[in-house]
């Protein structure tokens, strides 16, 4: 050590140089670091994280009560009626209280649950939120076996089974039905199978929600849950083309007007992959669009559904110039797959850009950082720069989203230009009505088009984002499927196809429309209205609906008969009807803020029997089965990660994750100190 101290001479002047550039760039990493962390108050609460799951120490207490998940589904037309039933057995020696998180259709109608315990049947009731929690809580002090469904999102449930028994097999059964709207003439089922591990800033509006912290499976680790999927189709007209692009299936009934499709395993024996959303979609024959009126007359209300084709795109002969911003989330769980795809999706994007267009690229995760201060033009060097720069980028750190949205609206525009900004990230964080806020407050600069990525994205955040901000939500799961979903954006902005759409119930008492106000109709999806009406069975054979707006070619002018469209089966319409409605006031609450429409979305859940943010199905046992309740532990049932997400989306500490830019920084400071100790090593030695 003494020998090492007289070593030590003082720096020449490059050397004094070089360490004051080591300094300077570590403060600037340091501040690249640190900034996002503050905008949050430094008190603020740590924020609930996904973690991995650990093997309990007590070998008595079952750790992955929830052993299978089957689900039945059966579609009439364009209405899916969809029975999940969760089997939970307690192979442990202790009774358990079972936690769930699991995810939903975001168009899901949940309208029944069901709890089977042994040879009994539990018939869950619908409560006001709070009140079905008080009800679960106390009978769970008192021993009784009880099960509470509650809302934690549109597309996330929570469910909890208090009081299993060792040996005990509790089925849980939920039902509900949604809407099959058809895009590009194609229809699509899809099933989600697993919650992605959600960011959650310590200081957003969802920071103290527990069921954030949710366990996962590591990697390595498989899944011991079974998992069936069973549909069946029937439809007017034959059932062309049926395939599922994510898992494989033995598919029956194509060409005719009653198909099937069921899971199957790779191999026999093999698990069947619950890590990622089941997708099938279809055909009708001649690429027809099931069009028209559908009525249901109730012992109270009657209810309509109207679905109408819009006109074919028309190519403009002249398309004035466009901005476009594209947003691209690089943080730790868009690692490896999901941001390689998103890599390919923005190689198609950018590279279709005309030379009239401009463009600028923000990448963000904790902090954001854009291509250049103002868009550039589209020309050739500035895409590839723009490609290169991402090829170039590796996931991690947190979902910094919103202040990545505040900074895309603060960049300069000139006044005349259309800008269209497409989002694009997996959607795994907790901050849905803040950016819903956000983009509805800034419409007026551009609207939005949100690219979810991934096997099992946040569609209530893509599809939310694109409502709120006049655009379309698109999905893509693998890279094949990019250059499609690519086009079909293209297409879109290129040639709006039906603009001030508006529509009417004539020779009927319509009332209760929704929506309030149609949409544009941007891409290959029909016009789709809900309703109530008033009328007798004459006054049904008569009436029409009528749908007018302006096309590309000028006025657009539709009917759809009601005559023979009135039909028994079709009681979901009420829940559809009530679900439309209730996702009115959801999103009209997240671009206020607070709990504005707390009571007319309780009132509607409570009368329409449905689960939502502010009502939860309760079922209880009425008998007391287990004597010591305080002494049985709760179980939160691990989930696996999705399909693609890498271990970087769990356990990093928020929001203070080193970006790229920070080690980048380092690396630099590295080198310059490197060379400044080598200069100094070879003027000792007189080289």
């Amino acid at each position: 050590m003494l020998s090492f101290i007289r070593e030590v001479r003082p720096l020449s002047d490059a050397g004094r140089v070089a360490w004051l550039v080591v300094v300077a760039l570590l403060a600037a990493a340091l501040v690249v670091a640190w900034a996002p962390a503050q905008a949050y108050d430094a008190d603020a609460p740590k924020a609930e994280s996904p973690y991995f799951a650990v093997n309990s120490s007590d070998p008595s207490t079952d750790r992955l009560p929830l052993k299978s998940t089957r689900v039945d589904v059966r579609i009439a037309g364009v209405i899916a009626d969809v029975t999940v039933t969760q089997h939970y057995r307690n192979e442990g020696q202790r009774p358990i209280e079972a936690r769930y998180v699991f995810p939903g259709s975001t168009a899901a109608a949940v309208y029944a649950m069901n709890v089977r315990l042994g040879d009994r049947l539990l018939t869950a009731q619908i409560r006001e939120k709070q009140q079905a929690r008080i009800d679960y809580e106390t009978a769970k002090k008192e021993g009784r076996t009880s099960a509470l469904l509650e809302q934690q999102r549109p597309n996330v449930f929570e469910m909890n089974v208090a009081n299993i028994l060792p040996g005990d097999d509790v089925a849980v059964e939920l039902r509900y039905t949604e809407l099959l709207t058809p895009q590009d003439a194609r229809y699509e089922f899809v099933f989600p199978t697993v919650v992605g591990p959600r960011y959650n800033a310590p200081a957003g509006a969802a920071a103290r929600e527990k069921w954030v912290a949710t366990p996962y499976l590591k990697d390595a680790s498989a899944s011991t849950m079974a998992f069936d999927l069973k549909v069946a189709i029937d439809t007017p007209l034959a059932v062309k083309d049926l395939r599922s692009s994510s898992h494989r299936v033995e598919l029956g009934g194509i060409d005719t007007e009653h198909a099937t499709a069921a899971l199957k395993a790779a191999a026999p024996g093999a698990p069947i992959h619950h890590d990622r959303d089941f997708i099938l979609s279809w055909r009708l024959a001649g690429d027809a669009i099931e069009t028209g009126l559908l009525l249901f007359r109730g012992e109270t209300e009657n209810f309509f559904l109207a679905m109408v084709e819009p006109p074919k795109a028309v190519a403009p002969t002249a398309i004035s110039p466009r901005d476009y911003v594209f947003v691209v989330d690089i943080s730790g769980s868009m690692h490896g797959y999901p941001l390689d795809t998103a890599k390919v999706l923005l190689d198609k994007l950018i590279g279709s850009l005309r030379p009239s267009d401009t463009f600028n690229v923000l990448l963000f995760s904790g902090s954001a950082r854009a291509l250049a201060p103002q868009s550039v033009p589209a020309t050739r060097a500035n895409i590839d720069r723009a490609l290169l720069e991402l090829n170039q980028t590796m996931g991690s750190g947190g979902t910094e989203l919103v202040p990545a949205l505040k900074r895309v609206y603060a960049l300069p525009k000139a006044a005349d230009v259309s800008r269209s900004i497409v989002v694009v990230t997996d959607g795994y964080v907790t901050v849905e009505s803040e950016a819903f806020q956000l983009i509805r407050a800034n419409l007026g600069k551009a609207n939005l088009f949100a690219f979810g990525i991934g096997s099992s994205v946040n569609r209530h955040l893509i599809e939310g984002m694109a409502r709120a901000g006049r655009g379309e939500a698109f999905v893509v799961t693998k890279p094949a499927a990019a250059a499609a979903q690519a086009e079909r954006l293209r297409r879109m902005i290129d040639s709006p196809l039906l603009t001030q759409v508006s529509a009417r119930l004539e020779g009927l008492d319509a009332y209760d429309v929704e929506p309030a106000q149609l949409p544009d109709v941007l891409g290959g999806r029909p016009v789709v209205v809900f309703g109530k009406w008033r009328g007798d069975a004459s006054q049904v054979a008569s009436a029409k609906l009528v749908v007018e707006g302006r096309a590309a070619t000028g006025a657009f002018h539709a009917e759809a008969s009601a005559r023979g469209r009135e039909s028994a089966n079709a009681s979901a319409l009420r829940y559809l009807w009530a679900r439309e409605r209730i996702g009115a006031f959801a999103d009209q609450e997240a671009l206020d803020g607070g709990n504005a429409q707390k009571a007319a979305i309780t009132r509607l859940g409570l009368s329409y029997n449905l689960l939502t943010a502010y009502t939860s199905f309760i079922a209880v046992d009425r008998i007391v089965r287990n004597p010591n309740p305080a002494l049985a532990p709760t179980v939160d049932q691990a989930s696996p990660l999705p399909q693609g997400v890498s271990e970087l989306a769990i356990g990093a500490e928020v929001p203070g994750t080193p970006e790229p830019a920070f080690w980048l920084a380092l690396a630099v400071a590295g080198v310059v100190l490197g060379g400044a100790v080598w200069q100094g090593r070879d003027r000792r030695e007189g080289v």
